[in-house]
């Protein structure tokens, strides 16, 4: 595996776009079965959310990437929503997305399921405003610093969601420990952990960039989380099916936890 460094380097070549399309669009993204990746994870959200547990002023997002699906059952909950990547090319991907670019990612088809599996009969165009109204800044971070978001000061946050971060910028099981600890300084005591990652994975593809990715397993989650002072509330996991194994990363199964800082 190779070094922080290195992997930041490699992360310059990340094409956002192809990501997208490997990991967003169908085959992966097939909304006519519950039984698929993507309406798994925004079942796993939605289910998280609805129980009123997770809520209060502001909800921060580490490494959010392209993506805004794993905000759109939080936006519900929180007064305002803090967005942050590593990676500039994602930042503006995203500030796309909150102006409506005519050059973005169609995350219609998510917000109409989102709506639909939490019934409450809200519009997507509705859930849609929202979001981005509530998505108030798309800062830089570094989640191997002791103070990722420098040179930025927040005070801590109600809530962290994070999907597929610790575990793609991770060059072994040390750093991945060290950057969980760092980012929980982000969070207030008993404020709660979202996180949906992979197991079992060695790398993904994101256009030419083949990005090496930490091959942790449940077990190792979970000792991560609790000796960085989490009580884990649920643990649920995924097996990636031979059919949505398409060549762009080795994933076996995807986990999300929801953990609670004690």
């Amino acid at each position: 595996m190779c070094s922080i460094a290195a992997l930041k380097e490699n992360y310059q070549k990340f094409n956002p776009k192809a990501y997208l399309k490997n990991n967003y669009m169908p085959p992966r993204a097939d909304f006519s079965t519950e039984d698929c990746v993507v309406p798994w994870k925004l079942r796993c959200l939605a289910e998280a959310f609805e129980t009123g547990n997770i809520q209060g002023r502001t909800l921060m997002d580490i490494g959010s990437g392209p993506t805004i699906y794993q905000l759109l059952s939080a936006c519900d909950y929180f007064d305002e929503i803090v967005m942050t990547d590593f990676l500039e090319i994602n930042r503006e991907e995203i500030h796309k997305w909150l102006q409506n670019d005519p050059d973005i990612f169609d995350w219609s088809p998510y917000i109409k399921h989102t709506c639909k599996i939490e019934g409450k009969g809200e519009l997507w165009t509705e859930k849609l405003r929202k979001l981005r109204e509530k998505v108030r800044c798309i800062y830089p971070i570094d989640i191997h610093q002791r103070r990722p978001l420098h040179p930025v000061i927040m005070k801590p946050v109600d809530a962290l969601v994070s999907t597929f971060c610790l575990e793609a910028v991770s060059p072994d099981k040390e750093s991945f420990d060290k950057a969980l600890e760092n980012i929980t300084t982000l969070l207030k005591p008993k404020g709660y952990f979202l996180m949906i990652g992979a197991l079992h994975e060695t790398y993904y593809m994101a256009g030419e960039a083949r990005i090496p990715v930490l091959a942790v397993n449940e077990q190792e989650v979970k000792e991560s989380l609790i000796s960085c002072g989490y009580k884990i509330c649920i643990f649920k996991t995924y097996t990636m099916p031979t059919s949505l194994k398409i060549g762009v990363d080795d994933v076996q199964e995807i986990f999300f936890v929801q953990a609670q800082k004690m």
